[in-house]
């Protein structure tokens, strides 16, 4: 039963990608160079708009350049899976930022200097990928496939891996198959997510940025606390109490809830993410689905045989380091995630930008350039910190 379970989630994903082609976007562009004059065309006439105090106006023209084709014609996607996430994320942060300029009411030299700067990544980013930057040949698709399942399913995976293995040693075995079955349900409805955006509910894209921001910040929320569980239960007495004093039972009912949601939310993380991408390269390669059939069966087995690593190397660990480890892992996850669901926020227009340009952009860890992405980012680390010494302090006295 374990192993169908395992291996649900892959049927699932094939299943949608089956169906992908009938709902992908279809572009009526030649090339990217042709999309990136579009957007320069749509951005210099917001520009002109706003010489003439049109703010509102001049904004919505940067929000059109950057839904209706940076995103809606998968230029983001492209340049995420084939140049960078970094510099994806780094085009993504210059448009919000133009847009609260704009707000502001900045000096037209500045908002030209930030709107020429932004052109000249687009059409860099254009020629990178027109000039042989997206590499078509079946060994390079069929890496690509490989790389977008192993990037979007690893995080999800060293979750559900850390929660099952915690729940075994639990002696809480049943209570592994909800949690298999929260990821299993995860991946069905990032599916049904990923269609509903493109067809059923009409969004537009600042509401996806918004849906999706806020989606990650749930799951910040759900991670830090069971991450916060995981580390009370470090102590090997605080771990002996815990099953001497029988509270599987409320683990059963409560907690297994919360452990449940965790994996849920790891895996709808990525799952409607990684449709996404694979969208997007169903449309890049023409003719090439038995590469992109082999990378992503390659990267399921890949991550299987990660989740059977970890799982059995979290059940020979001592105690302490195992629950310490899961506990840093979800800790590091959240303020990532803290991070990543404030910039979709930005994104869709909903939170404001003001720039900090001395901060590195890492997508890895939800770091961007920005004042209302680091502040939620240093409370949850400041409520961390304070967390582990009274955790701490509480273990001592005991």
């Amino acid at each position: 039963m374990t192993a169908v379970l395992k291996m649900l989630p892959l049927s699932l994903l094939a299943a949608g990608l089956a169906v992908a082609p009938a709902w992908a976007a279809e572009t009526r562009f030649a090339n990217w160079g042709q999309i990136a004059a579009a957007m320069e065309t749509t951005l210099n006439q917001a520009y002109q708009v706003y010489l003439r105090a049109e703010n509102e106006a001049a904004k919505n023209l940067v929000s059109e350049a950057y839904f209706k084709y940076y995103e809606k014609e998968g230029f983001e996607r492209t340049v995420m899976s084939y140049i960078s996430g970094k510099r994806g994320a780094t085009v993504e942060y210059r448009f919000a930022v133009i847009q609260q300029m704009m707000g502001e009411g900045r000096p037209p030299k500045e908002v030209r200097a930030s709107l020429d700067e932004l052109i000249s990544w687009l059409r860099e980013d254009a020629r990178q990928l027109d000039g042989g930057g997206v590499d078509d040949s079946p060994l390079a698709v069929f890496l690509q496939a490989l790389t977008i399942v192993l990037r979007e399913g690893f995080e999800a995976i060293l979750v559900i891996a850390a929660i099952a293995a915690y729940l075994n040693r639990s002696g809480l075995k049943r209570q592994v198959r909800v949690v298999y079955g929260s990821g299993l349900a995860a991946v069905g409805v990032s599916f049904l997510a990923a269609i509903a955006f493109q067809r059923l509910f009409g969004l537009s894209g600042a509401d996806q940025e918004i849906l999706e921001g806020l989606t990650m910040l749930l799951a910040a929320v759900v991670l830090f606390w069971v991450s916060n569980w995981m580390f009370a239960k470090a102590q090997a007495e605080a771990w002996r109490q815990y099953i001497e004093g029988q509270v599987q039972a409320a683990v059963a009912a409560g907690s297994s809830f919360g452990l449940a949601a965790a994996a849920f939310l790891a895996v709808f993380r990525e799952g409607a993410e990684t449709i996404l991408f694979y969208q997007a390269l169903i449309v890049n390669a023409p003719g090439q689905s038995a590469m992109i059939w082999a990378g992503l069966g390659t990267g399921g087995a890949a991550l299987a045989v990660i989740f059977f690593i970890v799982q059995k190397g979290a059940r020979r660990l001592p105690i302490k380091p195992f629950f310490l480890g899961a506990s840093l892992l979800m800790y590091v996850m959240a303020i990532a995630f803290m991070g990543g669901g404030v910039m979709e926020l930005q994104a869709g227009g909903l939170v404001g930008v003001t720039a900090l340009e001395f901060i590195p952009t890492v997508t890895l860890l939800g770091l961007y350039p920005t004042l209302e992405t680091l502040i939620p980012q240093a409370a949850l680390l400041a409520l961390a910190v304070f967390s582990t010494f009274h955790l701490r302090r509480r273990a001592r006295r005991r």
